[in-house]
């Protein structure tokens, strides 16, 4: 068990408390969700990708989230900076390396993002298992291996760059190399709504961004959170479309009590 200070639902109540300010350099598809899935939980987002601002911007944030969904040589040069300006005011970033394998120049981005070492990656199992140099059944933005395949290369990873790593899908796993930890819940659904995956890349930042301190406990807090608030939308068993907007609503009812009743989370 986590302390419980570090639980799930005691993190949701530190980040609202300070209500933390993300930077959020994700895709275009993302923006718009991911923007109001931090604002339903309780953060600041900040929509700031270009190369003359990124990181100047990234020192006076909290947190920032890089995912390279719609990826650019510009919004390269701003990922950049602001990874290396993240690192460099000891602020929390996570990385999130859509479709990494897909192309060159989607490889040779990873590469120079990691050497920027993340704090978190979060990614489906297609993309950790490639990450870790195995031949996954990912295509394109799709995840085909299912999570449990991928937790060997989780921890992998995790030693080899000394950070959290998370593989979200059916049941999330979460490591630091040392630790390891599943959790249940969210609903089929989720997979059918776009970018919900990158909006819960944003969402681990404003968790790390209020304890920097416990990025294993923030990641996992996060990843309940959703767990939680897509198991409870699932029941009024709609469509997608009815999905999307009945999340966000659930985000923002959710609280600290309920996520560490309702969690299904398991230290392994």
């Amino acid at each position: 068990m986590m302390k419980d200070d570090r639980s799930p639902g005691s993190m949701l109540d530190a980040m609202r408390a300070q209500k933390p300010l993300v930077q959020c350099i994700t895709n275009f598809v993302a923006m718009n969700i991911a923007a109001n899935v931090l604002l339903a939980a309780g953060a600041s987002p900040a929509m700031v990708h270009a190369e003359e601002e990124a990181g100047e911007f990234a020192a006076i944030s909290a947190a920032l989230a890089v995912n390279i969904g719609t990826l650019s040589p510009s919004w390269m040069n701003g990922m950049r900076a602001a990874a290396a300006s993240a690192g460099a005011s000891a602020r929390p970033w996570v990385l999130d390396p859509v479709a990494h394998y897909a192309t060159t120049f989607r490889k040779r981005a990873v590469a120079d993002l990691l050497a920027l070492r993340p704090t978190i990656i979060r990614g489906n199992a297609s993309e950790i298992i490639a990450l870790a140099g195995g031949e996954s059944r990912g295509q394109g933005v799709d995840s085909r291996d299912p999570v449990e395949q991928a937790e060997a290369a989780a921890s992998q990873i995790a030693s080899k760059y000394h950070a959290v790593v998370a593989v979200t899908g059916e049941v999330d796993f979460v490591t630091d190399g040392a630790r390891g930890c599943r959790i249940e819940g969210g609903s089929s659904l989720m997979p059918q709504v776009t970018a919900l995956g990158c909006s819960l890349t944003c969402l681990v930042g404003a968790f790390a961004a209020s304890r920097p301190d416990a990025p294993f406990e923030a990641t996992v807090a996060a990843l309940a959170m959703f767990a939680v608030a897509g198991e409870e939308v699932a029941r009024a068993d709609d469509g997608p479309g009815s999905f999307s907007w009945r999340f966000l609503d659930a985000l923002a009812a959710i609280d600290g009590a309920a996520i560490d009743k309702n969690a299904r989370v398991r230290m392994l």
